[in-house]
């Protein structure tokens, strides 16, 4: 009997042996397998955790903050490498937000819009047309060594297609609150925005201005999953595994505001400029936190 039961063990030994290896088998639309040493399927299947449920009883104070994330900030520039289509291929998957963002929205994975309110919804056939555009420009004519015109100049069509290199700024729009059951200061971003440089050839200069293009719902859990299954590098540990929506959780960025909910609904640069506006943005945090410090004082 001891032999049999003996014999039965090692066959289920064999087995579960097998099992495992077969987890670990090179398929061919596996295409990470090849450059890893263990299977990596952690990130590609985490969702996103819910918000607590918030009652409007308990929100006892709020305001609503408009910010700006410079990737070029040494702090942020995990948002904007790698660029491009590369990252699908090198750098262990990891993906610049922009084109993250980009690839699917233009998969339909979730709705983008054309404002911070998030009420007017854009349909994506139009905004890739404005991603991805033709400009016409018009050539200087030639003239050859006594002067005489050789070519009077005609136009030339460019095709621009989207290109992440060009985001290196997000808005970001979120609410600070107090919910009176726990007596703690709270943020919760509702909204993100991509932004890039909108530049054009005005009497052969080029102008360049900062151009919002579209906004996607940061509540929307469609939203949330795409980004917690996304995971952006770390200096400390590549095994890490911070995914951007747990960056923007616990607030993993450097920024700086650039309005607050006002009577006046303007932004900071429309009434101070330079480094007026940069104390400003920073008198509004300190009186954020403030609020919050002030109720433990007697």
């Amino acid at each position: 009997m001891k032999k049999v039961l003996f014999g039965l063990s090692l066959m289920l030994l064999t087995f579960a042996g097998m099992s495992v290896k077969a987890q670990n088998i090179l398929v061919d639309d596996d295409e990470n397998n090849l450059g890893n040493f263990y299977t990596r399927s952690l990130s590609l299947s985490k969702s996103a955790m819910p918000y607590p449920n918030l009652r409007e009883s308990d929100v006892i104070w709020e305001t609503c903050i408009w910010r700006t994330i410079d990737f070029r900030e040494k702090f942020n520039q995990f948002f904007y490498f790698p660029k491009g289509e590369d990252s699908l291929y090198n750098n262990q998957g990891r993906i610049n937000l922009a084109y993250l963002v980009y690839r699917n929205a233009a998969n339909g994975e979730f709705e983008i819009f054309d404002d911070d309110e998030l009420k007017i919804p854009i349909d994506w056939d139009y905004m890739y047309k404005k991603l991805n555009k033709a400009d016409t420009t018009l050539t200087d004519p030639l003239y050859d060594d006594y002067g005489e015109m050789i070519d009077e100049g005609h136009d030339t069509i460019k095709f621009k297609n989207f290109t992440p290199e060009d985001y290196y700024k997000i808005h970001i729009k979120e609410y600070w609150y107090i919910d009176k059951q726990d007596t703690r200061m709270k943020a919760r971003i509702v909204g993100l925005a991509l932004v890039d440089e909108n530049c054009k050839e005005v009497d052969g200069e080029m102008e360049c201005n900062p151009t919002t293009r579209f906004w996607i719902p940061m509540n929307d859990m469609r939203v949330r999953n795409i980004f917690a299954r996304t995971n952006v590098y770390d200096m400390y540990n590549n095994n890490i595994e911070r995914s951007y929506d747990e960056v923007f959780i616990s607030r993993y960025f450097d920024s700086y505001i650039t309005r607050e909910t006002n009577v006046y609904n303007r932004q900071i640069h429309d009434y101070l400029t330079g480094e007026d506006a940069q104390l400003e943005s920073q008198s509004i945090e300190e009186r954020i936190f403030d609020i919050e410090s002030d109720m433990w004082e007697y």
